[in-house]
């Protein structure tokens, strides 16, 4: 006595045609995605832009603090030497001997090179400051466009996924149901049509005979070959591209036009 069929189990001519179907529900929802052209990755890269140059301009800021901390203490560097100068000079008026005036001359020379040195430094950071002044200031205006582009083709991109949700929606939905009525008869096909599909270039991994060639490469298939897909028996792959080869019947042809197509 034949045992029922379940509904997990389907035959070779069912998973040929539920593969058929879910390849070309996933080319309407690729049809989708074209629409949105290169927006996603320009929004991406946008938002990449405006992170690197908010972290540039932070370091910035980091190394503008830096620069200003170090002519704080330049500065006070200054007032302590110019104190010291000022304590010797009186002291070289009690001075007993000049072995005592010549220590203190010799300290206020050192003194006064210390003050030099520290303006050195002092107009060297602040040329570096205006130099990094002139940085943040242009990656700020960098930033403010950047932003200002990035506002724009999100708003291009949110109007046209507004438009299409519903529909891929609907579609993904589709694939879903397909993809889980697939794999749990065949979860290996439907694995290897994803792959097959990945690799093809124009999306399609199942495709049928037109011309008694393989509807993706085009190469011929052999008669014997040819019968075997008619049979709907068991899944044959074009022995060239690797494309998992359907009777156009399936795909809803009739043998006259897949011969002209």
């Amino acid at each position: 006595m034949a045992t029922k069929k379940t509904d997990k189990e389907l035959t070779v001519e069912e998973r040929l045609k539920a593969l058929y179907q879910l390849q070309n529900i996933l080319s309407q929802v690729d049809r989708i995605k074209t629409l949105r052209g290169e927006l996603p990755l320009e929004v991406q890269d946008l938002e990449d832009e405006i992170a690197g140059l908010q972290t540039r301009i932070g370091n910035y800021e980091t190394d503008l603090n830096t620069l200003k901390d170090a002519v704080a203490k330049q500065k006070v560097a200054i007032e302590q030497a110019n104190a010291l100068i000022e304590k010797y000079t009186k002291d070289q008026d009690n001075v007993r001997n000049n072995r005592e005036f010549d220590y203190l001359n010799k300290e206020i020379e050192y003194q006064t090179l210390n003050v030099e040195l520290a303006n050195k430094k002092i107009n060297e950071a602040n040329h570096t400051i205006g130099l990094v002044n002139e940085h943040i200031a242009a990656a700020n205006a960098q930033l403010a466009d950047s932003e200002h582009i990035l506002e724009e083709k999100k708003g291009e991109l949110d109007e046209i996924i507004n438009e299409t949700r519903q529909d891929e929606e609907k579609l993904r939905d589709k694939a879903k149901r397909l993809e889980k009525k697939l794999n749990d008869a065949d979860a290996r096909l439907l694995t290897a049509f994803k792959r097959i599909r990945k690799n093809a270039r124009n999306g399609l991994g199942v495709v049928y005979v037109q011309r008694n060639a393989c509807g993706g490469c085009f190469n011929r298939i052999p008669p014997q070959r040819q019968m075997e897909i008619k049979m709907r028996k068991k899944i044959i792959v074009c022995e060239y591209c690797g494309r998992i080869l359907i009777d156009p019947e399936i795909a809803g042809v009739s043998p006259s036009q897949a011969q002209n197509d």
